[in-house]
């Protein structure tokens, strides 16, 4: 005798308004074990952000959910994601970012720079011995699935996914970069914490002055203590009209662009083939000019009182945003594919450490030559590496008041990180043509 299970036949889920409700339950449930005491040592080793991927991808990878077939990767990523980069960035306080020294500054710099010249230095060094790690303009090139990684690890989730799109990554290469970016940033982060334990005897190796770091926790005390309110219904509202009132402006300037420069492109190499100009090829990309516009709309809105909704509760909203984004990339994930191609992981996770070093390096030789304090040197790293996720918690290793001077400095990561990232991304490219 046989039995049937009819709920079987309801898989794949084609209603993506069920699919959704998975989603968003799946995101509740991580970040509800997230705060409970008992699960404190699981997610010190498996970071939330990782889970708020896998999920979704087991259940893509089980069948209860199609994410090829889906349409919410496409919503989340068009619509959401330029809403969260609007309001993440409305917060942005240029002068107070200026008043946390020169050093703090220099040091986020000198940061994305380790990223920006690490990503080609690395690829180049690997591609030595494996020449097949390069690929031109392969659709599986590896400069597209590490463009990524330039884009996670010079600002954070938002920047990694808007990379994904404007370097045309492929589902399946962009898994394996995902894990060699959670891999590699969380092999360097417990050195961070670590070293702030001990950072007297690191500063004295520095010949730094810390004093400034003192005056910076009572500066961003006196800040916490002036924007935090509770947020009102209006408040909400008027939030939700910022994000997706910037998002319509995105759009229609991304639809002008993208046509304007995609003609200007061809004309270009029409006259001259051999020009550098494909290089900027990105600049024809409309989801190129739907971030650049919508990061731009947030630093603008931060010059006007907008940004006082930053004490309501702006990132927050941001950030729920930007976890539903992550999810519907996790839902594009197949996980036995993934183990199909787990031979690509040697050379992405060689590539990804010799990238990681030389950030390391160029961090302490800044801060040696300045002599930057650790403080400016561990949050400067994970305001990039580790983005609005990791830069709180490694400031609030130094001090729990100075955990807001991680969100800030990772909040100037998610405006200027998408440029550096391209930056990075068209240097990897042009290595690998």
């Amino acid at each position: 005798m046989t039995f049937a299970f009819p709920l079987l036949n309801f898989f794949p889920i084609a209603n993506d308004a069920i699919v959704l409700g998975l989603l968003v339950g799946a995101l509740g449930l991580v970040f509800y074990t997230h705060s409970l005491p008992r699960f404190k040592k699981f997610y010190t080793f498996v970071p939330a952000l990782l889970m708020c991927y896998f999920i979704p991808a087991a259940l893509n990878s089980l069948g209860v959910v199609n994410g090829e077939e889906s349409n919410l990767y496409f919503v989340a990523s068009r619509y959401l994601l330029p809403a969260s980069l609007i309001l993440l960035c409305l917060s942005i306080d240029l002068k107070g970012i200026y008043n946390l020294g020169p050093k703090a500054i220099v040091m986020f710099f000198a940061a994305t720079l380790g990223i920006v010249v690490g990503g080609p230095l690395a690829l180049w060094l690997v591609s030595t011995g494996n020449p097949e790690v390069l690929g031109g303009d392969a659709p599986d090139a590896y400069w597209r699935g590490l463009s990524t990684v330039a884009g996670s690890w010079s600002g954070g989730g938002a920047n990694q996914a808007a990379l994904k799109e404007i370097s045309d990554t492929l589902d399946s290469q962009f898994s394996i970069m995902l894990i060699v970016d959670v891999f590699v940033a969380n092999l360097w982060m417990p050195f961070l914490l670590f070293g702030a334990g001990i950072r007297e005897r690191i500063d004295r190796w520095l010949n730094a002055d810390a004093t400034a770091v003192d005056e910076l926790q009572e500066r961003v005390e006196q800040l916490q203590a002036k924007s935090a309110r509770v947020a009102s219904f209006p408040d909400w509202m008027v939030m939700a009209a910022l994000a997706f009132g910037g998002v319509a402006v995105a759009h229609f300037v991304a639809d002008l662009a993208s046509v304007e420069f995609t003609a200007w492109l061809e004309n270009t190499l029409a006259a001259n083939p051999d020009s550098m100009v494909i290089y900027l090829s990105s600049i024809t990309k409309g989801f190129f000019w739907l971030v650049v516009v919508a990061t731009a709309i947030g630093i603008a809105l931060s010059f006007t009182p907008a940004k006082e909704y930053e004490g309501a509760g702006a990132s927050k909203m941001g950030s729920v945003f930007l976890y539903v984004l992550v999810a519907t990339i996790g839902m594009k994930m197949d996980i036995g594919s993934l183990i199909e191609n787990w031979a690509m992981y040697g050379s992405a996770v060689t590539i990804g450490l010799l990238w990681m070093l030389v950030h390391i390096v160029v961090l302490l030789v800044v801060a040696k030559l300045i002599r930057a304090p650790f403080f400016f040197v561990a949050v400067g790293s994970q305001a990039n590496v580790g983005g609005a996720a990791s830069a709180p918690i490694v400031a609030s290793a130094f001090s729990p008041a100075l955990a807001p001077v991680g969100v800030l400095l990772a909040v100037l990561g998610y405006a200027v990180g998408t440029v550096g990232a391209i930056l990075c991304m068209e240097w990897m490219h042009a290595i690998s043509m």
